[in-house]
């Protein structure tokens, strides 16, 4: 069907808890908008074991809330019939069953290891563990690893083109004695991908073909100096819906349904803030925090990566979060005194009840603690995965890169971000737009100018896949639907004495008004401001810099949103927390009754 005449569009995620559908209709004036959504459990878990179930329920309250007919008893009404009857075309996303879990395997942990964890992070993976030569395990601790892991899929690379083949051979070898089985039962071979040095083919294919679904695809790294990660990325997604996705329970059926294959909502989500931020020129970064894991995306200097912290969630992985913060740096965002047992008790109480809100302000704030520590935490593993490529700056032989330790830059430059977009429940559903505003600031701690946004109801993954089928569809939706522009922050780095005076800046409205203001080191403020590029002066003290350099002015605009600006002053590189109970209180309350954070 020609884009244009694509009128009415149904998308559906089926995620791990709920399968959210949504209906997005073409306006007389031929722009794309949201029309409504609907929700209902996922069903790929006992009794139900169909996840058709879930995606009917869910397109059944878009019927209601909408009054369209789209369904025919248990088919999708395909193309269109009338204004009330039918869509254009169906896609779907899915993260359900626990999404797609692989396994990597490189010559070298630090090398071909990262760029194989790489491609299968950016193909929507959650990535279980990285087997290399040089990861410091005995050969049995690895089958053994790989055995008891069943993954859906092993991504296997390692070594430079025309380079030595014994060790990626061995790795083969290692997965060989491992006959690993596939999670979703033994009615099918578990799919292994190659990507190595193409020398090693031969020996590769002698090794596992028999074994396992063998798939060989080009050198995730021919030469030292560049990284080739699409084919093996492409693969693994056609693998997932040939493979995992078609053994799943109902997949089958709903394959048939879609227009354009199931995509994996990580993936979907990636794309949409790839394409963002390639299509702007923007350095963004991207977060999708769930119940059990959290997704960082990001496209710095036009580079797209994304990691999964796959323990670092707000519910069903939320004493995960309490063991890698540890107590004190949970504790530090609380805005009350409150026993750390108390504190532990209620994070164990959520992760027995997942599904449970909070019911007084005191809850409320105390996730908020909680889920700043597992944003920070996800930033920083991002920022260990996301760096340049290792081992360039000279040739190596094969023993000088085993010995290598040291990793690449990491690509994050705070400085240089342009927008941070926030997504998953904690941050889309918060009570006041506000909090989730102050949660990304004190969790990201961004630099400079940056802009913040959130998705508004989960949409990201729906308009990740249309971006495929109907890029003018998926941009209006996201733009005019999807994001909601929370407005900027400004934040001068360096460090001076409390009191002392940080930043000038000198606002001109789009209506012409003048609002000027300075603040001083330890304060933060926040100036009401809707709509886009209204004129900033930026004028910062010597010790301290917005962008331009420490001291030089910065002649810029700014865009404003529902919260609006925020002049944060607290201080980065580093940002520190008062250690006094008292103090550290006093810091925090006076932050929130600045912007107005709680109702109190």
């Amino acid at each position: 069907m020609q884009k244009e005449a694509i009128t009415r569009i149904l998308a559906t995620d089926c995620g791990s808890t709920t399968t959210k559908a949504i209906l997005i209709e073409k306006q007389e004036n031929g722009e794309y908008r949201l029309k409504t959504r609907g929700e209902a459990p996922t069903t790929v878990e006992a009794p139900f074991e169909d996840v058709t179930r879930g995606v009917l329920n869910s397109i059944r309250e878009v019927e209601e809330l909408s009054g369209k007919t789209i369904l025919d008893n248990e088919a999708i009404i395909k193309p269109k019939k009338s204004d009330e009857e039918g869509v254009d075309i169906y896609i779907s996303t899915s993260s359900a069953g626990g999404g797609l879990q692989m396994m990597v395997a490189g010559v070298v942990l630090t090398m071909t290891g990262e760029s194989a964890a790489r491609a299968a992070l950016g193909a929507g993976a959650i990535v279980m563990d990285v087997i290399a030569s040089n990861d410091g395990r005995l050969p049995h601790e690895k089958i053994e690893r790989i055995r008891n892991l069943r993954p859906d899929m092993i991504l296997l690379s390692g070594g430079v083109d025309g380079g030595t083949i014994s060790h990626v051979v061995e790795l083969a070898e290692l997965i060989r004695a491992a006959d690993p089985q596939p999670r979703f039962g033994t009615g099918y071979s578990l799919p292994v991908i190659y990507a190595g040095n193409k020398d090693a083919r031969d020996l590769i294919l002698k090794t596992l073909q028999d074994k396992c679904a063998l798939v060989i695809v080009e050198n995730l790294r021919p030469v030292l100096e560049r990284e080739n990660l699409l084919p093996a990325r492409h693969r693994i997604h056609d693998l997932f819906m040939e493979h995992v996705m078609a053994h799943a329970p109902g997949y089958k059926k709903l394959m048939g349904w879609t227009d354009v294959p199931i995509m994996p909502t990580p993936a979907a989500v990636g794309l949409l803030i790839e394409n963002l931020g390639k299509t702007e020129g923007i350095d963004v970064l991207g977060v999708d925090i769930g119940g059990a894991t959290t997704d960082v995306f990001s496209v710095f200097s036009g580079i797209f990566n994304r990691t999964v912290s796959a323990n670092l969630g707000m519910s069903y992985s939320i004493s995960n979060v309490l063991a890698e913060a540890k107590e004190e740096n949970i504790m530090r965002w609380i805005p009350f005194e409150i026993p750390v047992t108390d504190v532990r008790n209620r994070i164990r109480n959520k992760m027995i009840r997942p599904t449970t809100i909070p019911s007084t302000l005191e809850d409320l704030k105390i996730e908020h603690a909680i889920a700043r520590e597992a944003l920070r935490l996800a930033l920083e593993q991002h920022k260990s995965m996301a760096v340049g490529l290792k081992g360039v700056q000279q040739e190596r032989t094969i023993s000088d890169a085993f010995s290598q330790t040291l990793s690449g830059e990491t690509l994050v430059n705070m400085m240089s971000l342009n927008m941070v977009i926030g997504s998953g429940g904690i941050l889309s559903h918060a009570p006041r737009r506000v909090q989730s505003a102050l949660m990304m600031i004190d969790a990201f701690l961004p630099e400079g100018v940056t802009r913040l946004a959130v998705d508004s109801i989960f949409m990201m993954p729906h308009l990740g896949v249309l971006t495929e089928v109907h890029p003018k569809a998926a941009y209006e939706v996201f733009e005019k639907d999807c994001l909601v522009k929370l407005g900027t922050c400004i934040a001068p780095v360096g460090v001076s004495k409390p009191g002392t005076k940080c930043v000038s800046v000198k606002l001109t409205k789009l209506n012409g008004e003048v609002i000027e203001t300075s603040l001083n080191y330890g304060d933060i403020t926040l100036i009401p401001l809707v709509g886009i590029q209204h004129k900033a002066f930026i004028r910062p003290e010597k010790n301290f810099d917005v962008g331009a350099g420490r001291g030089k002015e910065l002649d810029t605009e700014i865009e404003g949103g529902i919260v609006g600006l925020i002049i944060d002053c607290r201080g980065r590189r580093p940002f520190v927390i008062p250690q006094d109970p008292k103090q550290r209180i006093e810091f925090l309350q006076k932050t929130a009754k600045v912007l107005n954070a709680y109702a109190e």
